[in-house]
């Protein structure tokens, strides 16, 4: 038999071996369960400390991720902006130069009109020039301006007619009489063709016969 005394009272109780078993058996349920409630506590606060360092981890790693990201990203729109405004620098540089080459032409032609007109001017003061001369001339000295310019004319070319005579014709032996007479001659002198020339050259303002 077994005695036992109650804490609280100060009781004493008397049991068998069976009821001391019990409740020995009973106190040892208690402690184990205490223990290992304890132990699982334990173990769930160094899982969730665990846990709570996984993620605390990993949130810096990603966040060292994003920086990397984030500086690529800033280092690929540095290289973009580069290169836009490296672009925009040649598209500056071909509009430059195009207007440039747009303003030299434009300057040209407008020296080729400027000396254009110019001629054209001296031009048509020349023509009003000899229209007055011409006008002012009798058809004598209009004749006369004929036979001299056809005579400088033949004389620019008489080194291709060494043996050649060309002169105003004043021989009346044959009955008739021309302005020019062209003769050309070979190397012994003979003559092997003749041309008789007759001049006319008439105002316009003459009523009569033109030629």
């Amino acid at each position: 038999m077994n005695q036992i005394k109650c804490p609280n009272c100060g009781s004493v109780f008397t049991i068998d071996e069976n009821d001391y078993a019990s409740i020995v058996k009973q106190i040892r349920d208690e402690e184990f369960n205490n223990e290992l409630n304890s132990r699982v506590r334990q173990l769930n606060k160094e899982k969730n400390d665990a846990i709570e360092l996984t993620k605390k981890n990993t949130l810096l790693e990603l966040k060292d991720q994003l920086n990397d990201k984030d500086r690529e990203i800033e280092h690929l729109k540095s290289e973009l902006l580069n290169e836009d405004t490296k672009k925009q620098l040649e598209v500056n540089k071909l509009l430059n130069d195009k207007n440039k080459e747009i303003y030299e032409l434009q300057n040209h032609n407008s020296l080729l009109k400027e000396n254009y007109e110019s001629k054209l001017k001296d031009k048509d003061e020349m023509i009003a020039y000899y229209k007055d001369l011409k006008a002012k001339q009798s058809t004598k000295m209009i004749g006369e301006d004929l036979e001299q310019h056809c005579l400088n004319e033949f004389n620019k070319l008489r080194p291709l007619f060494k043996n050649a005579y060309f002169e105003k014709d004043n021989d009346i032996k044959t009955g008739s009489k021309g302005d020019f007479i062209f003769r050309d001659y070979d190397e012994d002198g003979t003559e092997i063709i003749s041309i008789m020339f007759e001049m006319k050259n008439e105002s316009d303002t003459t009523t009569t016969k033109h030629k």
